[in-house]
């Protein structure tokens, strides 16, 4: 990501400049989010440095995604499974037509 603007956003407090090709918009809800979820650990373990924060709001972030693509895979395989049920009862019915 050489090419870019810079953009700068705040993150529990602390300003870090972006360098991104990504619609800034999209980089300041993403910044958002961060802050949101560095926030909560501070609430859910106050007095904890700045390093164990940020690993502990990774690890959440980290779970929301694990979760998610497990959810579309679930989805996936529902979907896969009720698109081989209905291309076996069309060809039944073609087959008896």
């Amino acid at each position: 990501m050489s090419d870019g603007r810079v953009l700068s956003v705040e993150i529990h407090g602390q300003r870090y400049p972006i360098r991104s090709s990504l619609d800034p918009e999209y980089v300041l809800r993403l910044a958002a989010f961060v802050d949101h979820k560095i926030n909560a650990a501070t609430e859910a373990t106050p007095g904890s440095d700045s390093l164990r924060l940020a690993v502990l709001a990774a690890l959440n972030i980290a779970d929301e995604l694990f979760r998610a693509r497990e959810a579309n895979r679930a989805r996936d395989t529902h979907l896969a499974e009720r698109t081989n049920e209905l291309e076996q009862l069309l060809d039944s019915v073609l087959m008896a037509s």
